[in-house]
């Protein structure tokens, strides 16, 4: 496997400041830009590390390569000039994961200096100590920069591409949960948690997929009560029966653990609000349906620490 700071890197004054680091990981992201299949090449260098070979790393490219294939599938990532174009908001929300990524490998290497944000700091800790709670708080971080810093774009989108911006974000941050505070993600069934979240097991698919009931095209062009109903039996209890009951806790609890704020405003009294009016919530709410309410039963959200109660002062909408 290529190393990722290759001999060309070196040339190009990588090494020996003439570039700096971030700077480098823009041009490397510019160069697979127009490239879905580069994209998602340049991911499996990253997990190999800076010098081409990362054991206790590699593991972790599990779930990122399985979101980035479906991306792939869906030709979300395809450039403006195709004739079938790509989203501009996915493609910059995986710019921000490549780039972040980028830095944080090459500042791993032999490359002095400090990172250029937080969210790359995140990964630097995932670098020097790769734990799946690490890994989440990085990747999360990258991803919920990318969702705030680009929330303009995500409104041109249509309502159901807008909706599933949505469910990617409450899934992602919720499997996070699921590793670093599996009380508040699982109830009495918390011991399963870790297990069912850990990003390097097949597991965390089922939380991450929505290839069951979205098809393999962009943009959409159903509504969203059609995909509602197409949306099959555990994704459904999923969201419904466990997610939705402690989502505000959940973006709660992950503003504050990723140092990311600006996450508040993405909900509002349980209804996600990202890109997505309040005033239209009602799509967030389950038909009645038992099975649903035995899950909420056997697993009722835990009340919300104090520290992650919603401030007096409402953030603006997302």
């Amino acid at each position: 496997m290529k190393s990722i700071v290759s001999t060309e890197a070196r040339k190009t004054g990588y090494v020996t400041g003439e570039v700096s680091t971030a700077d480098w990981a823009n041009e490397q992201v510019a160069a697979v830009r127009d490239d879905p299949a580069a994209r998602i090449e340049l991911v499996e260098r990253l997990y190999h590390g800076p010098f081409g070979t990362a054991p206790r790393h590699l593991p972790y490219r599990r779930a990122a390569m399985s979101f980035m294939r479906w991306q792939l599938r869906r030709g979300v990532l395809e450039p403006a000039h195709n004739e079938r174009p790509g989203s501009p908001w996915w493609r910059e929300v995986n710019e921000r994961l490549l780039r972040d990524g980028c830095e944080a490998v090459a500042l791993s290497g032999d490359r002095a200096g400090p990172a250029s944000s937080r969210t790359v700091d995140y990964w630097l800790s995932f670098a020097d100590y790769p734990t799946a709670r690490t890994w989440y708080r990085a990747h999360n971080a990258s991803v919920a920069a990318a969702y705030l810093e680009h929330r303009d774009i995500a409104e041109a989108e249509n309502a159901s591409e807008r909706f599933f911006m949505n469910v990617v974000l409450c899934r992602v941050l919720y499997t996070h949960a699921l590793v670093a505070a599996p009380r508040m993600s699982l109830g009495w069934l918390r011991p399963l948690a870790p297990f069912l979240g850990d990003p390097r097991l097949g597991m965390t698919g089922i939380f991450l997929q929505l290839s069951r009931i979205l098809p393999d095209e962009y943009p959409l062009t159903d509504d969203v009560d059609s995909y509602l109903s197409d949306e099959l039996g555990f994704g459904r209890l999923l969201d419904f029966g466990v997610i939705l009951p402690r989502l505000q806790q959940i973006y709660e609890w992950s503003a504050h653990e990723l140092g990311e704020p600006g996450l508040r405003a993405c909900i509002r009294d349980g209804a996600m609000t990202y890109a997505w009016p309040f005033e239209e919530r009602g799509v967030w709410q389950a038909k009645k349906s038992f099975v649903l309410q035995m899950a909420q039963r056997l697993l009722p959200p835990e009340r919300a620490a104090e520290t992650n109660r919603p401030s007096a002062s409402a953030p603006p909408a997302c």
